[in-house]
């Protein structure tokens, strides 16, 4: 079995009245994963570093260029049985201004913006669902221990 690292998500949060929501797309019906809630997601290319595909995936899927991006302190992964291999995925958090407007790509059909709640009930992965509690934690509470690593672009 292999271990491969050739995916990223890219969780797109505002500040809003001193809370922040998070940007949420839906999967188009005919994307694998129809109709499913999602942040940015994409593939790495050929000698593209993982923070690069995060910043192009995200103008490609929702039009938006970050203020800031964090490497956030979470690896998700998942296992495919057909091609027996198990994925680990860096995971960033990208800052965005409150009035920026979204443009959503022909991979989803819609787009909203949630509170820390909802949007772990529209998460299908605990991973994913994880990574917005350590956002949510690191950027409001700060009370945590874990370090985000800002990315300078």
């Amino acid at each position: 079995m292999q271990v491969i690292s050739n995916l990223i998500e890219a969780h797109i949060f505002r500040e809003k009245d001193g809370e922040i929501e998070f940007l949420l797309l839906k999967r188009a019906p005919y994307q694998n994963y129809p109709n499913l809630w999602q942040m940015v997601s994409g593939k790495i290319k050929d000698n593209e570093k993982a923070y690069q595909t995060a910043l192009r995936e995200i103008k490609e899927e929702t039009n938006l260029i970050p203020e800031q991006l964090w490497i956030a302190p979470n690896i998700n992964s998942f296992y495919s049985p057909d091609d027996e291999y198990i994925s680990l995925i860096p995971v960033f958090a990208a800052k965005v201004k409150n009035n920026s407007e979204v443009k959503i790509s022909s991979e989803h059909s819609e787009f909203k913006w949630v509170n820390k709640n909802e949007g772990k009930n529209l998460l299908a992965w605990e991973g994913q669902r994880r990574s917005v509690d350590l956002i949510s934690e690191y950027f409001i509470s700060r009370k945590t221990f874990l370090n985000f690593i800002e990315i300078k672009f």
